[in-house]
């Protein structure tokens, strides 16, 4: 036997019609299944108002954690992913494709600040070369004024991290 699963149109539909009392039962339900749900909706209910502050707070949680980046090279690539894993979630909550390139550019900085230079840990090296794509790719879908905006901290970023890193080649992620 399997249940049959709605499509997000019929539940739509249905939570219309639902006394709200019913619906706030639904929701704690949901919540307390998965820690996901119960973040998310936290931060719709009560930081979603002021978007800037929680990107902000994630941040400097961000940072934070690349303070505590262990120097084995193993370790700091799993540090990195967990970093990573952390700010897809939150761009998920947020929603918006400038949050997204913001904690991007702030990750691929907190990279350039913690992480050892000289390293020749390739996953270490892959991780920067991925949100740098990822990051060139983000902004490509941008409005062209926001485009122009973000488009020079990119620039920034590339000249500073060819400038510290000696196996990282600027000229491979043009904009």
């Amino acid at each position: 036997m399997s249940i049959t699963t709605y499509s997000l149109q019929q539940i739509k539909k249905e939570l219309q019609h639902l006394p709200s009392e019913q619906l706030a039962e639904l929701c704690l339900r949901l919540v307390r299944y998965k820690k996901e749900n119960k973040e998310l909706l936290a931060y719709l209910m009560f930081e979603s108002d002021n978007e800037q502050d929680f990107i902000e707070s994630v941040k400097a949680e961000a940072g934070f954690m690349f303070s505590q980046l262990p120097s084995q090279s193993y370790f700091t690539a799993k540090g990195l992913r967990k970093i990573l894993k952390m700010l897809t979630k939150y761009t998920k909550f947020v929603g918006n494709k400038t949050a997204e390139i913001e904690l991007l550019l702030n990750f691929c900085q907190n990279y350039l600040q913690y992480v050892i230079k000289q390293t020749s840990h390739k996953p270490i090296r892959l991780i920067l070369i991925r949100q740098v794509e990822k990051v060139r790719a983000s902004i490509g879908k941008l409005h062209e004024d926001l485009q122009f905006d973000y488009s020079q901290e990119y620039n920034n970023l590339l000249d500073d991290a060819d400038s510290k890193l000696p196996w990282f080649n600027k000229k491979s992620y043009p904009l």
